[in-house]
């Protein structure tokens, strides 16, 4: 179970090593079109969020001893589940996706993939996981705690994506009809 562990936790870890070597490199694409950061100074919470969320993970497996790592196959489903997404949003997004809140007044927001459908897909993602990546190995305070603090950051980070997206592309007109992470499939008319 342990080699199971390291393997799944490596593969995250490279995908999130991944994805920052993405966002840096659009970030140049980015200011070369005029872009600017919204709320750059709530960035470094969120970072130390995620990386204590690893350590938390680390250190509660740990204690309980790494010959007994418990593995739950429904959070690992789920947690699996949810990679797609993350994927189709990425690739929706192109160069515009980052892990910062860049806009670039006067374009038109992206609406394809899962933009269609809902306002913010890749945060969907993070909320699963921040759930299911710890229950998969039994680390439940991992999974409780880091949650909650997850609910207060984006709390924090939809308002300020959500205003300057607003302010840059008249967001809310185009937006109206999405929900925030749960899709409505039908329209009231």
């Amino acid at each position: 179970m342990v080699t199971l562990f390291w393997c799944v936790i490596g593969f995250v870890l490279l995908q999130r090593v991944g994805e920052l070597l993405l966002a840096k490199r659009n970030t140049r694409f980015i200011k070369k079109q005029g872009g600017v950061e919204a709320g750059e100074n709530h960035y470094k919470w969120m970072v130390l969020l995620h990386v204590t969320f690893f350590i938390s993970m680390f250190v509660e497996i740990g204690s309980k001893g790494w010959d007994h790592i418990s593995f739950h196959l429904l959070p690992f489903l789920l947690f699996c589940l949810v990679q797609p997404l993350r994927i189709w949003s990425i690739a929706s997004l192109g160069h515009y996706w980052n892990t910062r809140i860049y806009v670039i007044k006067g374009l038109e927001p992206v609406m394809r993939g899962p933009y269609k459908y809902i306002k913010h897909p890749n945060y969907l993602v993070v909320i699963v996981e921040l759930v299911t990546l710890p229950m998969t190995f039994g680390a439940i305070w991992t999974a409780v705690l880091f949650s909650l603090l997850n609910v207060l950051m984006l709390s924090v980070r939809i308002s300020i994506e959500e205003a300057a997206l607003h302010e840059a592309y008249q967001y809310k007109r185009w937006m109206s009809d999405q929900q925030r992470f749960v899709p409505i499939w039908w329209r009231r008319k």
